[in-house]
């Protein structure tokens, strides 16, 4: 019998075949259960690689377990834990974001909630995926509830130092996170740093990213991964959306391979 790849697999071997992977972020407080479906059927048909489940916000275990079910009820593709603390470790998911606020001034939030959810994470199975997640610009909510200091866009060093040191730190992913809604993404010129001094991590960026010519541009200067959320959250013309975005996704990777 064939084992089924693990979800890092899943990621990285995509990364390899076709240069970037795109994944949709969904907040379940920002999405009733009864839109679920439609907006599932959408990412699948938009070409979404897999899917992300979290914010910045504190959501109940019982609506995140009901909340995931019902994605898992409506599509094959991978479901992901995207923690904002231990209430969002629940066991229906593929994995987990198992990850730590770097910039976070708060020791809670680059170990001490690891240590709380790591029994969780073992006694349900879950598939930890090990994160480094930096907070970058305006920050958004995620920084005030992270207690975080926002790296400036205008400081790519400093993020850079800290994708080498998660990389020391034996980390996989590097998450560079704008903020979900901010009036400005991670400038490509960022990417392009990081992953030259950080060749190894797997990069992923998200934040501000709303339309396909910003993703194609980041995969260039060296996403591995794009994330979207706020832009799944809408109604208005979602699908033609997410299709522009995940083709351009898509196109741009095929480009950096063969570069």
């Amino acid at each position: 019998m064939t084992l089924k790849p693990s979800v890092k697999e899943y990621l990285i071997n995509k990364i390899r075949r076709e240069g970037s992977v795109h994944l949709s972020l969904l907040d379940p407080e920002d999405i009733p259960l009864n839109r679920l479906p439609k907006i599932i059927s959408d990412l699948q048909e938009a070409g979404s690689d897999g899917i992300m489940v979290g914010g910045s916000t504190l959501v109940d275990q019982e609506y995140m377990r009901s909340f995931i079910s019902s994605i898992k009820e409506n599509t094959n593709l991978p479901v992901i834990i995207f923690p904002n603390n231990i209430t969002s470790v629940v066991p229906n998911a593929d994995a987990i974001w198992f990850m730590s606020l770097l910039n976070s001034t708060n020791p809670y939030y680059i170990t001490g909630a690891q240590m709380l959810a790591a029994p969780l994470v073992k006694k349900y199975n879950l598939e930890a995926i090990s994160l480094a997640y930096l907070i970058i610009g305006e920050g958004k909510a995620v920084a005030f509830i992270g207690d975080a200091k926002p790296i400036p866009f205008d400081k790519p060093e400093i993020v850079a130092a800290y994708a080498l040191a998660a990389y020391y730190l034996g980390m996989h992913f590097v998450y560079l996170e704008a903020g979900s809604g901010a009036s400005q993404h991670v400038p490509p010129e960022m990417v392009s740093i990081v992953k030259r001094i950080a060749p190894k991590v797997m990069l992923i960026v998200g934040g501000g990213i709303r339309d396909a010519k910003t993703a194609s541009k980041l995969v260039m200067a060296g996403a591995d991964i794009i994330v979207t959320g706020t832009i799944v959250e809408s109604d208005a013309n979602r699908l033609t959306s997410l299709k522009e975005i995940v083709k351009s996704v898509k196109e741009a990777g095929m480009r950096k391979i063969k570069c």
